[in-house]
């Protein structure tokens, strides 16, 4: 995989992770909600104006043209697997921005997903 290659499926999944962060973020200053048939309007109008979910939106968009980008140029078996980078970038990130829980048993998850990642893209 070349440089650029590589550089274009990392962003691609840097902005995905970047877009999930967001969203919960936003979801966060929502608040809990459920969609139903009388309050779809407000609910939807809060999410739509909510400044972090539009930003996870347009991480989402720039992703998906980075990562058609980074597809046309590497093979979809090795670049699909590098998705997996964003579950640790999420991780890390909910960690330390939201207080979430990493356990042993998602510690343990993490390193065998990095060490999945690393087998699939050094067979390359």
């Amino acid at each position: 995989m070349s440089l650029v290659s590589f550089a274009l499926i990392l962003s691609g999944v840097l902005l995905n992770a970047a877009a999930q962060l967001l969203l919960k973020a936003g979801t966060n200053a929502v608040g809990q909600f459920e969609f139903t048939a009388a309050n779809i309007a407000p609910i939807g109008a809060r999410l739509a104006l909510e400044p972090h979910i539009v930003g996870g939106v347009a991480c989402y968009v720039v992703s998906l043209v980075v990562w058609v980008l980074g597809l046309s140029r590497t093979e979809v078996s090795i670049a699909y697997p590098m998705l997996a980078i964003g579950y640790v970038v999420n991780a890390l990130a909910a960690w330390y921005l939201f207080e979430e829980n990493l356990s042993a048993a998602r510690w343990t998850g993490i390193g065998f997903i990095v060490l999945g990642v690393f087998l699939v893209v050094r067979s390359a």
